[in-house]
């Protein structure tokens, strides 16, 4: 998934506006919590079907662009 627009939806009326996988009601935290506990990307796949793989992967480079983006360089 290239675009990364559309990838995340942010809804009041959906988890109480907490961001989610666009077309799910899964909060992106769930694959941080998943990675946190030691769990592997397709151990939350399992869990969470509707989350395509292609969409975990994207919100992860993107959790990438921006940690490397603030990062503190000499």
């Amino acid at each position: 998934m290239a675009n990364k627009r559309g990838l995340i939806h942010a809804d009041p009326d959906i988890l109480g506006g907490a961001p989610v996988f666009a077309g799910t009601r899964v909060p992106i935290g769930a694959l941080l919590d998943y990675l946190e506990a030691g769990d592997t990307l397709n151990e939350f796949l399992d869990h969470f079907p509707t989350v395509t793989r292609e969409q975990a992967i994207a919100v992860l480079e993107l959790a990438e662009g921006l940690l490397a983006s603030h990062a503190n360089t000499p």
